[in-house]
């Protein structure tokens, strides 16, 4: 289940917890990031190729290609056997922005989305079927788990992919973790 906690800037006080999709994509929507909701047009193998992938999902990919002009779509997966996931997960922890928008698809497993608008940081637990859409320039960081499991499709304007400018700031810290 998709989860939305919105917290002071310090981490010391949760201030709401939103579990009802619909409301969770409505108040992202206020926010300018975009959050939707995919089903997949047939079922997928747990070992489906990337292109199995985004043929189980081409009607969506092709709109958001469409309307945001994506020069490059792919499939990243990890698990808690990858032998650099202590590494990846440090480097996505730390507080981050983009000069393009950061579009994930989840079509396996979940992550976690902190997102630092202004005085509040939300955070968003993306599970199976989320689409999140954090736009250009908007502080975040990504946690992934101790032990990762997700199948995300990512969206790139850029054909260098993704590309992070990350702020120095200590923010994440003082934030629960995914296993949390």
């Amino acid at each position: 289940m998709s989860v939305l906690k919105i917290y002071n800037t310090a981490g010391s006080t949760l201030l709401e917890t939103v579990e009802n999709w619909d409301e969770i994509a409505q108040r992202l929507n206020s926010l300018g990031l975009r959050f939707e909701r995919w089903k997949a047009e047939h079922i997928l193998e747990d070992n489906c190729t990337q292109k199995d992938v985004l043929n189980a999902y081409k009607n969506d990919v092709e709109r958001l290609n469409q309307e945001y002009g994506f020069q490059s779509v792919d499939v990243v997966s990890l698990t808690a056997n990858h032998p650099d996931k202590e590494t990846l997960r440090a480097k996505f922890l730390n507080e981050h922005i983009h000069e393009d928008n950061e579009v994930r698809f989840f079509v396996d497993g979940c992550g976690l989305f902190y997102i630092h608008l202004e005085d509040k940081v939300f955070s968003l637990l993306c599970e199976k079927g989320d689409l999140i859409n954090v736009p250009a320039n908007i502080k975040h960081w990504f946690d992934m788990g101790a032990n990762p499991h997700f199948k995300c499709i990512r969206f790139f304007t850029r054909p260098d992919g993704w590309v992070g400018h990350f702020t120095g700031e200590k923010i994440s810290e003082q934030f629960p973790y995914l296993e949390n």
